[in-house]
């Protein structure tokens, strides 16, 4: 189905600003970000390392705070949130996939999937229903029972892209999720997340390469802590 939109944003970030205290020095990592989201858009936020991105996509991920600005998700100030309301914003409402899959290596495909359903309070039963169910999507189903060092580093990516969905969350984000595989598995997982957005799913795309970027609908670009608003892809 079509992505869906919402007539209001689904995020909004005002003057968002990040200090990092390093010795004597402070360093200015964001710089009066703006930056808003609609419900069922793809984004990627391109810039090169260094650039504060992966800061930014952790104060979005509310992994991290910012040190000013305003920032609201549902329309929720985020700032205002206690840190049992962020963890359970985290744990609701988003999913992560990084670079590495960060796969645990003792664990099945099934087990991993099954993780964060754990801590959500999921029972047995319906834990396996649903990483069984994610891991078919993800088009694992004959791998379901293998250890991580058993799959490939495509698998192991798609692996972790399930487990991100575990808790049906609204906003998938995804740090250089493809950066650590080779050109051509990192097309059939990009694949996997065009269909994802294709089904409603929001999705921001944390990445140093135009190439990757290019598969959102929508690139902003970060230097230096600034953001500046790129041109749509529709309209490349």
């Amino acid at each position: 189905m079509d992505a869906k939109m919402t007539s209001g944003p689904f995020f909004k970030m005002e003057k968002i600003n990040k200090f990092y205290q390093m010795g004597e020095e402070r360093a200015h990592i964001l710089k009066d970000v703006d930056l808003s989201i609609d419900e069922g858009e793809y984004l990627s936020v391109l810039g090169p390392s260094g650039s504060g991105k992966s800061t930014l996509m952790n104060i979005i991920g509310c992994l991290d705070v910012a040190t000013s600005g305003r920032y609201a998700l549902h329309g929720q100030p985020v700032e205002e949130m206690t840190e049992a309301e962020l963890a359970r914003l985290r744990s609701e409402e988003i999913g992560f996939v990084f670079q590495n899959s960060q796969l645990l290596p003792r664990l099945t495909a099934q087990k991993n999937v099954e993780l964060p359903l754990i801590y959500a309070g999921v029972g047995p039963r319906e834990r396996r229903r649903r990483a069984r169910e994610l891991l078919e999507r993800v088009g694992l189903s004959d791998r379901m029972e293998h250890l991580p060092n058993q799959l490939s580093g495509g698998q192991q990516q798609r692996v972790a892209i399930a487990r991100a969905l575990a808790g049906n969350p609204t906003l998938l984000l995804a740090d250089e999720p493809t950066g650590a595989l080779d050109q051509k598995t990192g097309k059939q997982v990009m694949a996997l997340f065009q269909e994802l957005n294709d089904e409603g799913r929001t999705i921001i795309m944390i990445t140093h390469d135009m190439n990757i970027a290019k598969n959102a609908r929508r690139v902003v670009h970060i230097i230096d802590g600034e953001l500046s608003e790129g041109r749509s892809t529709s309209d490349a």
